[in-house]
């Protein structure tokens, strides 16, 4: 009688193991692993009814498009985090040696996904749960299966160790735009742990023009990550029986365009009424505007996105937007950091004095002295340009190297003294005038790290002027250094 038992389960476990060879494998327009999660699979819907997993719009999408290497941009609710959890249930239940990692950005979200893929193992088969797929473990968010050699961990972002020391074949970062502490630092820790054969997959909705999420979204294009952007009316249970007299011209140019139903806008209406500001990132419409600031951003955000179409991607730490030409001066205002490879950056931007136009970028994690020597190279290379250094910090080393190594630089004083004091006092003054140069000639503005820095620019609630929470404001400051300079 064992002996039989025991048979049949290795028979199940060859089956699952064919399976796992085949998952992408398509069969009247669905893979293998979507016909085994159609089959396999349950969830709970919104009504609490026990059902099959079967694909949604956004969902179905996504298996469609999607590669070992994967950001995705969503509104509240698609249900891409259980979809995604579910691919990667297969495929831990199909191949041996499997290490899956969900990561939820905090403890509650992390146990509310358990929750999920606990419900996906306790309602398979009775004979795969006692037999092939028998647990060994399943506690502290983890389940693990001794006779495939895999497992399946949730942990949560709000662990700094999450993931360190593991090989991990499938990593699914969750809200990564809410991760808590250095978002930037953990997802680097976890992408290591991943081979170039494993999947990743980065999920969020927006929050903020600025954080880890947002500069992976921004940069997905050069580190080949495939993008996913699914509009909340990708769901079809957002819509509402209110009746509407009369469309507006942006909501007939919606339906036209989009293929939005009456009954979606009335419910798009009533969203926009409850949520205010913050409908356009809960509820994504495009992949731009969603990234709205936590504050009220200091700068034009309409124009600095109408910008950004027509700006520069840096491809290395400088950015040359315009040669020097002869004849022509050029100022360059100088924002130093500390040096370290994390943190603030120390970023030198270079303008015409007499057009004011951005000519040139350098950005990157210097030291003082790096700092200083890279800032002297470019001034020679822009006619010996001006440099305008901030002495407040870390400023005053780098004027010190200045003074030093290269008394042959041009350096900008005031009051008698190298360099320019940024202060309460001059910071408004400073970013008024870069304000009314930019709503005056936004086309004098060509970076798109400095267009990103300036949606980012918010006035926080005690009335202080600097980037939210999780960005950088290097590049404004550097180029309001410059304009007030002159």
């Amino acid at each position: 009688m064992a002996e039989a038992i025991a048979c049949k389960h290795q028979q199940d476990l060859r089956l699952l193991l064919a399976f796992g060879r085949n998952l992408e494998t398509r069969l009247r327009g669905r893979s293998a692993r979507e016909i085994l999660m159609s089959v396999l699979l349950r969830i709970r819907d919104k009504d609490g009814v026990l059902r099959p997993l079967i694909g949604n719009r956004a969902q179905c999408s996504f298996s469609r498009n999607a590669t070992r290497r994967n950001i995705v941009l969503k509104a509240r609710q698609m249900g891409i985090t259980t979809w995604v959890a579910a691919r990667f249930f297969i495929a831990t239940i199909t191949r041996p040696g499997m290490l899956t990692v969900q990561v939820a950005h905090d403890q509650r979200s992390a146990e509310e996904i358990f929750r999920i893929v606990h419900r996906f193992w306790a309602n398979l088969p009775r004979r795969l749960r006692m037999g092939a797929l028998r647990t060994s473990r399943a506690n502290v968010r983890q389940l693990c299966f001794p006779l495939l050699d895999s497992e399946y961990r949730v942990e949560s972002a709000a662990d700094p160790d999450a993931g360190r020391g593991l090989t991990i074949q499938n990593l699914h970062a969750s809200e990564v735009a809410r991760w808590p502490r250095d978002a930037a630092r953990t997802l680097a820790s976890l992408r290591a742990a991943v081979p170039p054969q494993g999947e990743i997959v980065l999920e969020s909705t927006p929050q903020g023009a600025a954080g880890a999420f947002y500069e992976e979204w921004q940069r997905a294009p050069e580190t080949e990550y495939k993008r996913h952007f699914y509009p909340w009316w990708w769901e079809r249970s957002y819509a509402s029986g209110t009746p509407i007299a009369e469309l507006t011209d942006p909501e007939i140019a919606m339906m036209r365009e989009r293929g939005v139903t009456r009954a979606q806008i009335a419910y798009r209406r009533e969203m926009l009424a409850q949520f205010r500001k913050l409908a356009r990132q809960e509820f994504a419409e495009d992949a731009e505007s969603c990234f709205i600031a936590s504050g009220d951003c200091v700068f034009d955000a309409a124009l600095i996105t109408a910008r950004i179409a027509y700006a520069i991607e840096p491809e290395s730490q400088l950015l040359r937007i315009v040669p020097a030409l002869p004849g022509r001066e050029y100022v360059i205002g100088v924002d130093p950091a500390g040096g370290g490879s994390e943190g603030d950056w120390a970023v030198a931007q270079v303008i015409d004095r007499d057009t004011k136009m951005q000519c040139a970028e350098l950005r990157g994690h210097f030291s003082p002295e790096e700092l200083a020597r890279k800032a002297v190279a470019l001034a020679a290379e822009y006619n010996h340009a001006w440099l305008v250094v901030e002495r407040n910090n870390h400023g005053h080393a780098v004027l010190a190297h200045l003074q030093h190594a290269h008394p042959e630089a041009k350096v900008f004083e005031k009051n008698g003294l190298p360099g320019w004091l940024t202060t309460s006092l001059t910071k408004p003054q400073m970013v008024a005038r870069m304000d009314a140069l930019f709503t005056a000639k936004p086309e004098l503005f060509s970076s798109a790290q400095l267009l990103r820095e300036m949606l980012g620019f918010v006035r926080h609630e005690n009335g202080r002027m600097a980037a939210q929470s999780g960005g950088h404001d290097d590049c404004v400051m550097a180029m309001a250094l410059a304009l007030a300079a002159l």
